[in-house]
């Protein structure tokens, strides 16, 4: 047992507890001590505390610390509140059958903090909650369990999960995944807290019996472990009302501290999924948020625990009809953002007003002396109400007679990483700002700068809100400025004289000194017969090869750019008017009429320029899901009111001719200094440049990530524009795998499917004839599945068009190979087919001809 390092008393959350032993070893085959634990709990805290919230605690503790090999160590199954916790440990009875039990409940960072004092290394709780009342709720989540036998491993799990999402989905559900830091994975489903424990056991049996029949090689729903040998079971009995399930996040009592871990199914699929550590765990949720958020807060609703409107205070105090600031009727959903803005607010007096992306909101503290520039000099924060994620981008001026009024500008904006997020008590978060932004100004502190935020204690009216902010040294000791360059990590780019305007510093980058200065003299000469009378004719446009990072040429410069998730457009102007034409050569210009005003903000006669249409989210993200609800629109009415409720967005990144002149000779560095000369993004609010970053394929890379985008395009900066022609001199790097696939026909469903599209079969061209490469049955949802039915049915034939395997052809009906469809996937078999396929959508934008392997 390693030495005792004394008693320390600390204030979590204001309540004081004693911890001792911090140096005992709790996890031997690592070093891992009470400390650590101690300190992943405490981290951990804002996102596992509402997956545990109002749900009695089951705990295992091993006070002597886990064992190694066969030997776990001693292990004590505890239910009841010991008589030695904290009197603030919050606390519930729960009548069973023949006797009373009196549980506490993890509903706050002091009682985390406990758990890890007593050596609770696991948490498991119900899928109930109990109301203010101290009664138990209905269940408000349904838990599938998947644990592989003998001869089965994670891989098989994660197949089965696929397939259960496929038939929760289809129920209507949205499950989330979790590897649960032991062998196997869960499945977590929010309910709406309607149905009671035994109804939703009956559901989750019926769901594993059903996949056991349609899977009898690989799933099994009878514990017996005789029948287990190979096979993943599927244990749906943990939804039973007086059983328990390890919470999201809880550390495993096993060998090493690993934890159950939420996960998003793009992770899940990946062909290198492992279970995580706490390590592994803090750095990813700092970095990525909850996948598990959304379920959390759907729960609290279902549980009778509706979501605080933390807007209210924020509305009260403004006339939507008088300012021009943001005045949502709803908090955004939290998606994990952690973006910061610092504005410059010149009110009744001059402040700098800080607010950081949290819950859906931005927490905001008004600072007289801006942020710390030394150290040893701290600043007061005054804190404000919560603001909403609209005010990222705000700048303009309020209203004289207003809440506020007087000028505002961005100071600086960008992205955060946080170390400790105590409600109303302390923060602590490094920012990482705009290169030309005021943290990296002369007068700032940095633009990559760590700063605490602490309240003072004040208790009076007038001090409730005060806090300090600090400036603190960054993990490496240093309290200097950052000079490395990393990319404006944001996925939508202002108009520049708006940004010019806020104050806001993600720069245009400068051309290179190998095209400066060409603009007027030969980046517009004419290449070769056009005139300045030409009407502008349609480009194919040149297209990227699939590659990764480690195959750029060193010893060439690059660009890179955003991969975004939408459709090529190549946008024909002459004269006032816009053409869209897709890479195919279908001309789209009716789908999208929000995008004709384009022209006026193009200063050219005629222009073709090369782009990709987007479709939004509410927090600025590609969706392509979106995208495909209007490239299937045909109804004129219906193409309006959806330009009119949720438009679309033309991100321009090159031009191919402007004014007669043929750019594509020019090298790239010239045609983006052509772009964005030609093209003002500020005269159309639907037009955007994206920038390109300099080189930094890494950081480009992880900006990518963060802001989840589809990967990076690596262009050449010396490369010329190669129409139709799959180049290496632009290099696309995909964060998963995706692959055009040729649709050959479709098997129906069974269940909730029946007479509907169970899955779709997928071929490759392949030397002039088609290759099966295996069928997609998740990620479309049943009102597709009846619609496909009938649409697939008209085009209904009666051979296969290629050799499809017996098993796969069983009830299979064939179509005309002529529809083109992208999936992503994990990885691609030995056999030439896909592992793990999800559906991404139809493209009509691409002919069968088109497709090609992608990797």
């Amino acid at each position: 047992m390693a030495k005792d390092s004394g008693p320390t008393v600390v204030q979590v959350d204001g309540h004081r507890l004693r911890l001792t032993n911090l140096d005992k070893v709790l996890y031997p085959a690592t070093g891992t001590t009470k400390a650590d634990v101690l300190e992943y709990y405490s981290r951990i805290a804002p996102v596992m505390l509402p997956h545990c919230s109002g749900r009695p605690a089951t705990r295992k503790r091993w006070p002597n610390g886990t064992g190694t090999g066969e030997d776990p160590g001693q292990v004590f199954f505890q239910k009841n509140v010991e008589s030695g916790a904290p009197d603030w440990v919050e606390r519930v009875e729960i009548q069973h059958s023949d006797h009373v039990n009196t549980y506490p409940l993890v509903d706050s960072a002091a009682t985390l903090a406990w758990l890890a004092q007593v050596a609770a290394l696991e948490v498991h709780v119900p899928q109930w909650r109990v109301g203010s009342d101290g009664q138990r709720r209905k269940p408000d989540r349904l838990v599938l369990d998947l644990d592989p036998g003998e001869g089965a491993g994670l891989a098989e799990c994660v197949e089965v999960a696929v397939l259960a999402r496929d038939i929760l989905e289809g129920m209507g559900l949205d499950p989330v995944p979790v590897t649960s830091g032991s062998k196997g994975i869960h499945l977590y489903a929010a309910l709406p807290g309607t149905a009671t424990s035994d109804e939703v056991s009956e559901v989750a049996k019926e769901l594993a019996r059903t996949l056991e029949t349609d899977h009898p090689d690989l799933v099994v729903s009878n514990m017996k472990k005789e029948l287990r040998r190979g096979k993943v079971l599927v244990d749906w009995s943990q939804n039973n009302g007086n059983k328990t399930t390890i919470a999201p996040y809880s550390l495993r009592g096993r060998e090493r501290p690993m934890v159950a871990a939420p996960r998003t199914w793009r992770e899940l699929t990946h062909p290198r999924l492992r279970h995580l550590d706490l390590r592994e765990v803090v750095e990813r949720v700092e970095r990525r948020g909850d996948p598990m958020a959304e379920l959390g807060e759907a729960a609290d609703q279902a549980g009778g625990q509706p979501r605080r409107d933390r807007l209210e205070v924020y509305r009260a105090k403004r006339d939507a009809a008088k300012t021009p600031e943001p005045v949502p009727a709803a908090v955004a959903p939290d998606d994990g953002t952690l973006a910061f803005v610092i504005q410059e607010h010149h009110a009744s007096r001059l402040h700098w007003d800080l607010r950081l992306a949290h819950d859906g909101v931005l927490v905001s503290w008004a600072l007289p002396k801006c942020v710390p520039t030394s150290p040893r000099k701290n600043h007061l924060a005054v804190q404000t109400e919560d603001h909403p994620m609209e005010y990222l981008t705000f700048h303009g001026t309020i209203p004289k007679g207003e809440y506020g009024a007087g000028d505002m500008t961005v100071w600086d904006t960008g992205t955060y990483t946080f170390e400790k997020w105590r409600e109303g008590k302390e923060v602590i978060v490094t920012l990482t700002g705009q290169e030309d932004g005021g943290l990296a100004g002369p007068d700032g502190p940095g633009r990559t700068s760590r700063f605490a935020l602490i309240h003072t204690g004040g208790r009076s009216e007038d001090e409730s809100n005060h806090w300090l902010i600090h400036l603190m040294s960054t993990p490496d000791g240093a309290a200097s400025r950052s000079t490395r360059r990393e990319p404006d990590s944001s996925p939508r780019r202002e108009p520049d004289s708006a940004r010019r305007e806020a104050g806001s510093s993600a720069p245009r980058r400068e051309p290179s000194s190998s095209s400066r200065g060409t603009r007027d003299s030969s980046a517009r000469e004419t290449d070769g017969a056009a005139t300045d009378t030409a009407a502008p004719e349609f480009v194919v446009p040149m297209l990227a090869t699939l590659s990764d990072a480690t195959v750029l040429d060193a010893s060439a410069e690059w660009a890179v750019e955003m991969k975004w998730d939408g459709v090529r457009a190549v946008v024909l102007v002459e004269d006032g008017t816009v053409r869209l034409v897709g890479r195919s050569g279908r001309e789209v210009t009716d789908t999208y009429p929000e995008l004709t005003g384009l022209a006026e903000c193009v200063d050219a006669r005629t222009a073709v320029l090369d782009g990709e249409i987007v479709a939004l989210t509410d927090t600025g993200r590609p969706d392509f899901g979106l995208l495909q609800q209007r490239i299937q629109l045909t109804d004129a009415r219906a193409i309006a009111r959806a330009a009119e409720e949720n438009p679309v967005r033309l991100m321009l990144f090159d031009a191919i001719s402007v004014d007669g002149t043929s750019l594509q000779r020019r090298t790239y560095d010239e045609r983006r200094e052509v772009l964005e000369e030609v093209v003002d993004p500020g005269g159309c609010a639907l037009v955007e440049i994206p920038p390109a970053f300099d080189g930094d394929l890494e950081a480009a890379v992880a900006a990518s990530r963060q802001w989840q985008l589809e990967g990076v395009v690596a262009k050449r900066r010396d490369s010329a524009y190669t129409p139709g022609r799959r180049s290496r001199s632009w290099l696309k790097i995909k964060h998963a795998s995706t692959q055009e696939a040729v649709v050959v026909g479709w098997r129906p469903g069974q269940g909730t499917r029946a007479g509907k599209v169970g899955s779709l079969l997928l071929a490759l061209p392949d030397d002039g004839e088609l290759r099966y490469i295996g069928r997609v049955g998740t990620g479309f949802s049943e009102r597709d599945a009846a619609r496909w039915a009938q649409e697939l049915g008209r085009e209904e034939r009666k051979t296969a068009p290629l050799e499809v395997p017996r098993p796969e052809a069983r009830d299979a009906r064939w179509v005309t190979p002529r529809r083109v469809a992208e999936v992503e996937f994990a990885e691609w078999t030995s056999t030439g087919r896909l592992r793990h396929p999800r559906w991404r959508g139809w493209r009509p934008d691409k002919e069968p001809a088109d497709v090609v392997r992608e990797s």
